[in-house]
């Protein structure tokens, strides 16, 4: 089996307030989502990504913000073992992003022996 890592993107939405009722659906739905992984004894770790951060340049300038210039942030990522990359894009499906108007970056996750 290989790693793979699961990034979900999405355009930021300022005007987005969700209710009490949409946070609660939304976390089951991630919740049933990364079960469903878990039951098939694929998954590995989970986290979201905080919405501060700053930005290191190759030149030393730092900027503020992880996302200061592109028009997409990164929310956050699963890790998820798979037999391969298209088997690994198949758990990805019904991923609530999805639903949300982002979309999936999965890529291998490479060793590096030190």
């Amino acid at each position: 089996m290989q790693e793979f890592m699961m990034i979900f993107r999405m355009a930021p939405a300022a005007d987005f307030q969700p209710t009490p009722e949409q946070i609660q659906e939304s976390i089951q739905q991630w919740q049933s989502w990364i079960g469903g992984i878990a039951a098939q004894g694929k998954f590995l770790s989970t986290n979201q990504l905080g919405f501060t951060g700053n930005t290191l340049h190759a030149d030393g300038v730092i900027t503020d913000g992880p996302y200061a210039e592109v028009k997409e942030i990164v929310g956050g990522y699963i890790l998820v073992k798979a037999e391969n990359l298209e088997a690994a894009t198949e758990l990805a499906q019904g991923c609530p992003i999805l639903f949300m108007g982002g979309h999936v970056e999965i890529r291998e996750i490479m060793q590096i022996n030190l």
